[in-house]
């Protein structure tokens, strides 16, 4: 942790982050037509992800942060494979604004918490008889963003 002084002679603590833990919360992979599923096709398979993040305050300054990934591939109508993963983590924030808090939050945890979440579901694909589904790269700053324009057109409206 680092102390700047703000210039009245004051010391002051720079905002930090800290993991204190990651951990699978929920994890579930679905072969449900194996072994049909397993043969070779020509036709790539239609595949639909959902990504979301929660986050609950635990003991100040703690927060956990779930970062819940669900998808499926199909095929001709029929489906190949269903996973849910909720991977989650502790984050020690200390010395932070509390404007920039939620932001912090819902941003920057999930970006650290996305390449393990990320290795998992690709196991997991790989383990059941597929090649590994190899997410892109999520830029958690435009989900936020995206998510708070909804929240704002979803409030109502107050008329005077």
């Amino acid at each position: 942790m680092s102390i700047t002084s703000n210039g009245g002679g004051q010391a002051q603590e720079r905002p930090s982050i800290a993991v204190l833990a990651q951990y699978v919360k929920d994890l579930s992979f679905e072969n449900p037509n194996a072994p049909a599923s397993l043969a070779p096709s020509a036709q790539q398979p239609n595949i639909n992800i959902q990504i979301n993040v929660e986050a609950r305050p635990l003991n100040e300054p703690d927060v956990e942060v779930m970062l819940k990934l669900e998808g499926h591939a199909e095929s001709n109508g029929a489906v190949l494979f269903n996973f849910e993963l909720v991977y989650a983590g502790v984050f020690r924030l200390q010395n932070v604004p509390q404007a920039d808090m939620h932001p912090l939050v819902l941003i920057e945890c999930p970006r650290l918490l996305f390449p393990f979440a990320r290795e998992i579901i690709a196991t997991s694909v790989r383990n059941g008889g597929f090649p590994p589904l190899l997410l892109e790269p999520v830029d958690f700053g435009a989900l936020y963003q995206r998510k708070m324009a909804e929240q704002q057109s979803e409030a109502p409206v107050r008329q005077a």
